[in-house]
């Protein structure tokens, strides 16, 4: 489950297993074992995968589907927007550009508020 949700994460953001390693401080080979379910990230990388995609840790480790399911058209509809952010070249916010940096600190407050969203309508 964690190694398809991974897989699915990296594919979704058009990265390839080598981007991705870069990004955590791994080896390609370990995104792989990651993915394949042959080996568990340490913490350190779970949680940097969380900071990544915009995603909680419990979302990674959960083996209920039923959060992504509920949030399964607005996940894609942050991811297609977060590729076509990346792609775009000279965005700017007050007049000073936003860096790849800026790009994923604001797609993960799109989906952070996407899953408050999600969790008022799960209470009671």
């Amino acid at each position: 489950m964690l190694g398809e949700r991974i897989r699915r994460l990296r594919t979704g953001a058009r990265m390839t297993q080598s981007e991705l390693a870069a990004r955590l401080g791994v080896s390609a080979s370990a995104v792989g074992m990651y993915e394949q379910g042959r080996r568990e990230p340490p913490y350190p990388v779970l949680h940097k995968l969380s900071e990544l995609f915009g995603v909680s840790t419990d979302w990674l480790l959960s083996r209920d589907d039923s959060e992504q399911e509920q949030g399964g058209e607005l996940g894609e509809i942050l991811s297609t927007f977060h590729k076509q952010l990346r792609q775009r070249d000279g965005l700017m916010f007050h007049g000073h550009p936003l860096s790849e940096s800026d790009v994923e600190k604001i797609v993960r407050a799109m989906r952070l508020g996407a899953e408050l969203v999600l969790q008022e309508e799960m209470m009671p």
